[in-house]
């Protein structure tokens, strides 16, 4: 559709639109003018238009005016509305179907070049209903990533990857982004159908001449300290007013009249020392309160019947889920980080919910001792993000080969020096040993490995085949990811890990000395970092036949006479992954 590039604007097109508009310009201006040509960031319709407009400007007042209209509501800018706008419109009108249209509408309550998590933007969506959630959340999920494909490939949002992330993100344009407002405002004309002030550095609610015309409000990333209104908004679906982290006080009244509340983000928010009241709420849908200083679960969440996403996420000062077992609905429920822990008696509190599906959790090393915890295989297979680690005695761990999941960060367990797969009391068959002799993490594709000083190997590791990202550092005895020894005694065939596996770090490991001992294939292998102190590691496991697409490894390595030192199998290896 429109080309534009990432990273601010283009040099090539800035270069010259600042050239043709400084003539004339006074020379100590040259700043603003760089900050206009910055706001059409590459877009060259938008680079004409506004270069066009600022033609006749001389005076210095005049470029930071044009800076402070196109950073505070670009639409206004001469040109913007009236040339703009209604040729990217035709992006938008080109878009398949109604919901793709008001998926990529929602994007626009983000803050101007934000980074946008894309698990959270889909669930979203699906808070408010563009995806129909009544098949599974893994299908409502994969229905979102289909659709933020398609926006990618039509120019309106740009992927962002940022390496060893847990999350990935995606961001919008500023210009499509103001197309985007633009459109969700009936093209201008009713701008407080949507209230979006994301980063906009607000100490207080906006004023809304009618909140009863509001239908989302958007206003993460300021400084509201308390919020003592009480608006009636019989329209409202989706209201964000996370990252505002001096939030301490809500008054009682302000969700009473909001019955068609879908989407509540509270998230970075102080929120303590005070009882929320939510019971009026009886549309909602998701809810967000990770990071947070909640001791309690709000006031009436159990009568929220319709409630399909709870992110408790961060929460340090959360006692207790009490009232949780009433929301017959909840299909996601993130616990990750919180003070709690998977224990029997949170375990009997999760076995209430009937349509889970997805639980994100802490689990202490110690817990895992005993097999009851996960006898009840529909409680187990919701598991799919699990943190284990605490400062704890335990030296062998054994960890459930649980079906569901899918990331892992094992931390602190100081003392801890071996660890163990068995399998789940569900898959255990009448005669059948515990033991694994075969993959089982069907669908594990993050590890994270941390502070584990006791830890000699990762043989473990063999049983995840389709391992994406593996991260170990700090863990002072570790010798060998996979042992050789080890494996032949763990697997009846010969298997070759590692074929999906697309990042690599290893930082801080001083008595590290292989990671495998044969070259492995590699197929998708896009990065490799050797960070810290790893004097021992040698060799890497790589020979002239390793990583199908080479040109896109990068090896990064913050030792250069580590990488001189490394022995690599031949001369064409060598001259492969390290070209003169």
């Amino acid at each position: 559709m429109y080309g534009f590039t990432d990273n601010g604007a283009s040099n090539s097109d800035s270069t010259t639109v600042d050239e043709e508009i400084l003539e004339g310009v006074f020379i100590h201006s040259k700043r603003s003018v760089q900050d206009v040509a910055g706001k059409c960031r590459g877009l060259p319709l938008a680079l004409n238009v506004i270069g066009e407009t600022m033609a006749s400007k001389r005076s210095v007042q005049e470029w930071r005016r044009a800076v402070d209209v196109l950073t505070s509501s670009a639409t206004e800018f001469s040109g913007v509305e009236d040339k703009i706008l209604p040729i990217l419109k035709y992006s938008y009108d080109s878009l398949d179907g109604e919901m793709t249209k008001s998926c990529f509408l929602y994007c626009s309550l983000f803050p101007e070049d934000d980074l946008i998590d894309k698990e959270r933007l889909i669930e979203y969506w699906i808070g408010e209903g563009f995806i129909d959630e009544k098949e599974g959340r893994e299908k409502a999920m994969s229905q979102g990533y289909e659709i933020l494909g398609t926006l990618v490939r039509a120019c309106l949002l740009l992927v962002e990857e940022i390496r060893y992330a847990a999350e990935e993100y995606v961001k919008m344009h500023d210009v499509v982004r103001e197309m985007a407002m633009w459109i969700a405002s009936d093209l201008g004309k009713n701008k407080e159908r949507c209230i979006v002030q994301a980063r906009a550095g607000i100490r207080e609610i906006p004023k809304v001449k009618n909140w009863k015309d509001v239908r989302r409000i958007s206003l993460m990333a300021n400084d509201i300290q308390i919020i003592s209104e009480s608006p009636d908004c019989p329209q409202l679906t989706t209201l964000i007013l996370r990252e505002n982290r001096s939030l301490e006080e809500i008054s009682d009244g302000f969700f009473q009249s909001m019955p068609k509340l879908l989407v509540l983000d509270l998230s970075d928010c102080i929120l303590s020392g005070f009882r929320m009241d939510m019971c009026n709420l009886v549309s909602l849908r998701y809810l967000n309160l990770s990071h947070t200083s909640i001791s309690e679960l709000p006031f009436g969440l159990e009568r929220l019947k319709m409630l399909t996403h709870l992110n408790l996420e961060s929460t340090k000062c959360l006692e207790s889920l009490d009232g949780i077992s009433g929301l017959s609905s909840l299909r996601t429920l993130k616990l990750l980080d919180s003070k709690l822990r998977l224990d029997m008696s949170l375990m009997e509190a999760l076995k209430l919910l009937e349509h889970i599906e997805y639980i994100s959790v802490n689990i202490s090393t110690s817990t895992l001792v005993g097999e009851k915890l996960f006898d009840d295989p529909r409680i187990g297979r919701s598991i799919q993000q699990v943190r284990i680690g605490e400062e704890e005695s335990v030296q062998i761990m054994v960890l459930p080969a649980l079906d569901g999941l899918h990331d892992i960060f094992i931390h602190s367990c100081r003392m801890l020096e071996e660890i163990k797969i068995e399998k789940t009391p569900w898959n255990k068959m009448t005669g059948v040993t515990k033991s694994l002799t075969s993959p089982c993490f069907s669908i594990l594709t993050r590890v994270i490995i941390a502070f584990c000083d006791g830890l000699k190997d990762l043989t473990w590791l063999l049983f995840a085949s389709n391992l994406t990202q593996l991260y170990v550092h700090t863990s002072g005895r570790l010798e060998e990811i996979i042992s050789k020894e080890k494996a032949a005694s763990v697997l009846e065939n010969n298997i070759i890990p590692f074929k999906k596996l697309q990042e690599l770090a290893l930082a801080n490991l001083p008595e590290l000395k292989s990671i495998y001992w044969n070259a492995l294939p590699f197929q998708r292998l896009r990065h490799i970092q050797i960070s810290g102190s790893c004097p021992k590691l040698r060799k890497l496991p790589l020979n002239s036949k390793s990583v199908l697409n080479v040109e896109k490894l990068v090896i990064e390595c913050h030792d250069k006479e580590w990488l001189e030192r490394v022995e690599w199998e031949d001369e064409a290896t060598r001259l492969r992954f390290l070209p003169l």
